[in-house]
């Protein structure tokens, strides 16, 4: 549960340093080498490292201190706080109060500063011209598309486990696995699509067995 939280904490502060990152390179371009050195890209890697284990960290611990007295079987295929919390045979007020810190403080925070980095970027492409457009939105479209892929499913499973009052739906289990599968699957598609390098060596590699194939 620990290394699943604190992985998806880091993931999310990662794609706010990248949505800065594509904010520098279009506002301020003659900036982005002075702004984006390699030992600030790496003390942000770190703060994102940290961040996660912090925030995360306590949930585990809250959970070792609950009683389990009934079921312990999870309606998940990996343990997610929501689902285990739910088990407790006692008050898990605090794991619910903490949860919602979490989420608004990493989440929700993170999204909206990615949004406001948009919303500066959006302002600043308008005033280019026509190539420059395509250009700045060709350089954005594959962090926008990471960033729903995370975001939207982690959202709606929150938002599943915090309304839903049936409790033997499918809806959260399929939820929860879109969530923890589907992100890493497309990631590597959306960014090797875009990305010349990676597009050249996968159709060179498709030719190569396409060729090696024939009789």
């Amino acid at each position: 549960m620990f290394a699943i939280h604190s992985l998806s904490g880091m993931e999310s502060t990662v794609l706010l340093a990248m949505a800065f990152d594509r904010y520098v390179a279009i506002c301020h371009p003659l900036r982005h080498a002075t702004v984006l050195t390699l030992p600030r890209v790496t003390k942000i890697g770190m703060a994102a490292v940290v961040r996660g284990v912090a925030l995360m960290a306590p949930l585990p611990v809250f959970i070792k201190l609950l009683p389990f007295c009934h079921s312990n079987i999870l309606s998940h295929s990996y343990c997610l706080h929501q689902d285990v919390m739910k088990l407790a045979c006692a008050d898990i007020h605090v794991n619910v109060i903490y949860g919602l810190i979490v989420i608004i403080s990493a989440i929700g925070l993170d999204s909206l500063l990615i949004s406001f980095s948009y919303l500066l970027i959006l302002k600043t492409v308008l005033g280019l011209t026509r190539e420059a457009q395509a250009k700045a939105f060709g350089t954005c479209v594959s962090h926008v598309c990471a960033v729903f892929i995370f975001y939207v499913p982690f959202i709606g499973l929150s938002m599943v486990h915090r309304f839903s009052k049936q409790h033997d739906s499918l809806l959260p289990i399929i939820m929860a696995n879109i969530y923890l599968l589907v992100p890493p699957v497309l990631n590597p598609i959306v960014y090797g699509v875009k990305t010349k390098e990676i597009r050249q060596r996968i159709l060179r590699l498709f030719h190569v067995t396409i060729h090696t194939s024939d009789p």
